[in-house]
């Protein structure tokens, strides 16, 4: 009953994540939406697995959320060594052809 709209909630956090990544230009906030748009499957995940009574669900959520770590790692990585570099986190800024 209650797990019903959890999946309506998945797809607004999906959705909110999405225009985030779409119309902001700075590279911490466009980390900071990706990561709301993979805790939005993770939600999903979660529910359907809750409603088929199945752990295949739980095993995803477990990988999607080691992609995130290492996305976050990697991603904060090259932000703070371009951040250096420009001394800007605006991605309009950012040509990685010529440093």
């Amino acid at each position: 009953m209650m797990t019903s709209f959890l999946p309506l909630v998945a797809a607004v956090l999906f959705s909110i994540g999405a225009v985030g990544v779409l119309v902001r230009r700075n590279a911490i906030v466009i980390l900071m939406c990706i990561e709301l748009m993979l805790n939005a499957v993770n939600l999903t995940f979660a529910s359907y697995s809750y409603e088929l009574r199945s752990m295949t669900g739980h095993i995803f959520i477990f990988f999607v959320m080691t992609v995130a770590a290492a996305e976050a790692a990697v991603g904060l990585g090259i932000v703070i060594a371009v951040f250096r570099k420009r001394q800007s986190a605006d991605v309009d800024d950012v040509n990685l052809m010529r440093w």
